[in-house]
């Protein structure tokens, strides 16, 4: 394989930046489904949603925003190769230490920032936990393995540098929704690095300046985003309807978190099953119905 054609092939996890630990622990637990898995020596909590050890870093940091991405490459060869890649681009790259590998529980990792100031990682060698996966409330299991954890939606000041580094990262566009806004139709870029149709979505960035505006995570039992969604509306957290999406045919919807960005939860995501096939569409709505918000 050359070394033009490598990149990444799943979104391995993310961190987010809180400022309302407890509150966090319970929403992702006792709401999402989410497995406790253990903390590092900063406070920040692992949750578990799959074999692998964590998917998500929560750390005590204050930002109520994501700190950063982890993209999952197949190996060490793989890995340089991507140093080398991200260095062409113009991006200053460090190979992460031991200590540093050994709290994202990984072989090694290379560490830089992406272009709207982001920290970015690449790994290889995840850990799988051999204890099956536990969710505290029940849900039977996550869509995640080799398609990564889900996707995550995020607001940039440059949208076009944006998808060149999406690029090179090896992510091909899926397709363009065209939001309806007051100011007229805002395009939200969705790629793909693996048969989902997403593992990650590119916009402008709020007014607000939250970096993320939400991440999805599917299951794979449509009667656990049923509970869910009840679960939420019992505990009376602002929760969106019903709805699926135009483009990935995603059932779902949508709650706000402790941080105040969304979670999507959903189930039976479109899966982009040949590469070849595949042809780049672009919508203007974003849902065939429901996901009226809060």
């Amino acid at each position: 394989m050359s070394e033009a054609s490598v990149g990444v092939c799943q979104l391995g996890y993310i961190g987010i930046g809180v400022s309302d630990m407890a509150a966090w622990t319970d929403f992702a637990c006792d709401v999402l489904g989410l497995q406790a898995n253990g903390s590092s020596g900063d406070g920040s909590l692992y949750l578990r949603m799959d074999e692998y050890h964590h998917r998500f870093e929560i750390s005590p940091s204050g930002e109520d925003d994501i700190i950063l991405h982890g993209w999952e490459v197949k190996d060490a060869a793989a890995l340089e190769q991507m140093a080398r890649k991200v260095r062409a681009f113009g991006l200053d790259v460090r190979e992460g230490t031991a200590e540093e590998a050994a709290r994202r529980m990984v072989l090694a990792l290379i560490k830089f920032t992406d272009p709207d100031g982001i920290p970015t990682e690449i790994y290889y060698g995840p850990y799988l936990d051999h204890r099956p996966f536990n969710s505290p409330r029940g849900v039977n299991s996550f869509s995640a393995g080799g398609l990564g954890l889900g996707h995550i939606v995020l607001g940039v000041d440059n949208i076009e540098e944006y998808l060149r580094f999406s690029f090179m990262l090896g992510a091909r566009i899926s397709d363009v929704i065209h939001f309806p806004s007051p100011n007229g139709p805002l395009p939200i870029n969705f790629l793909h690095v693996n048969p989902r149709h997403h593992s990650l979505a590119i916009g402008p960035k709020p007014p607000s300046g939250k970096r993320l505006n939400h991440f999805m995570i599917e299951t794979e039992d449509l009667d656990d985003v049923g509970f869910a969604l009840a679960l939420a509306k019992k505990r009376q957290l602002p929760t969106g309807t019903l709805g699926r999406h135009t483009n990935d045919k995603m059932l779902s919807f949508y709650v706000h978190t402790p941080s105040g960005f969304r979670v999507e939860y959903g189930f039976g995501g479109l899966l982009i099953e040949d590469e070849e096939l595949w042809q780049v569409q672009h919508y203007s709505e974003p849902s065939i119905w429901g996901h009226e918000r809060p």
